[in-house]
């Protein structure tokens, strides 16, 4: 099944090009189909870089899904033009009076800040709280899933020493949760991130069940006991080349990064970076959509006030 977009989403034709089947507004309205309602709360600096990634990743289901872009009123985007921004976002007061399937909270650039200092950190809260009873479940990324686990169970995050930018392996347990369900004994996913939390302050909370974690990168996946917050401390979404990229960028920079780990052929920025983690990461947005919104959301939305 395809997922639904915006007529004029820029995506949308770099999708077509990679054989993914996307439907425009025009097309679906003519299908009797309830598609699942996704909001995506888009933090990154380069927006049409995230829209690509998670359209991809949400792409991969037999379900039809139904995309609407969330960005903060108490944070203007600057690395996105604001003709964009017009086209293809709401706020949050355009839509909390609506109820939806899914969120999504992507991660942001902020992680070395406490997050009371982060500007839009207020509006962020009252968007998790209203999720609650608005949302069937919420699927938190990067800094969103720190952002998460610190608003909903006050576990703090903590700087590391060096920034964790690489491919890593990680051990999946419990293969009876639906949310790991027919992946194999080892993941393979992305991280970029200067900051972490840890593994035992996650099992000082036993509505909390860690699935996927390294030695190497520390815990990656976790859930509560419902399934309605999930959270993911890397980045399943990213293309083949966002490590690369975002490797050159702190180079120009002057600031010196490591060579990402696990990514390169034989540890060489001069050669094309391996792609190991695409299959498990639309395993993963599949079982999310599958198991814990599809199955139960409600068919009216607004039956779902409390799921």
């Amino acid at each position: 099944m395809p997922i639904r977009i915006q007529n004029d989403l820029p995506a949308k034709a770099i999708l077509e090009q990679e054989n993914i089947f996307v439907m425009d507004e025009k097309r679906a309205v003519s299908q009797d189909i309830r598609p699942l309602q996704i909001l995506i709360l888009n933090l990154m600096p380069l927006k049409e870089d995230t829209e690509l990634q998670l359209l991809r990743a949400l792409s991969n289901t037999p379900l039809q899904v139904d995309c609407t872009f969330l960005m903060t009123s108490s944070h203007e985007a600057t690395h996105t033009s604001k003709s964009h921004i017009s086209n293809f976002y709401v706020f949050f007061d355009e839509v909390k009076h609506r109820h939806f399937d899914g969120l999504i909270i992507t991660g942001a650039p902020v992680e070395n800040l406490s997050y009371e200092e982060v500007s839009y950190w207020e509006e962020l809260c009252g968007i998790m709280e209203w999720s609650k009873t608005h949302v069937t479940s919420t699927f938190h990324i990067c800094w969103g899933a720190q952002a998460g686990l610190y608003y909903h169970y006050g576990i703090q995050k903590y700087p590391r020493k060096e920034k964790l930018s690489g491919v890593y392996c990680h051990k999946v347990l419990h293969h009876s949760v639906p949310l790991v369900r027919s992946m194999d004994d080892y993941m393979e996913c992305p991280h970029s991130r200067w900051t972490e939390v840890r593994r035992e302050d996650i099992v000082k909370h036993p509505e909390l069940t860690i699935l996927a974690e390294s030695d190497e990168a520390g815990v990656l996946l976790l859930m509560d006991e419902t399934g309605r917050q999930i959270f993911v401390q890397g980045h399943p979404e990213y293309d083949r080349m966002t490590l690369d990229s975002e490797y050159r960028r702190d180079k120009a920079r002057g600031m010196e990064p490591k060579i990402p780990l696990h990514y390169y052929e034989n540890d060489d920025p001069s050669g094309r970076p391996l792609l190991s983690w695409r299959n498990m990461a639309n395993t993963l947005y599949t079982n999310w959509l599958n198991y814990y919104v599809y199955q139960v959301t409600p068919y009216l939305l607004e039956e779902g006030e409390k799921p």
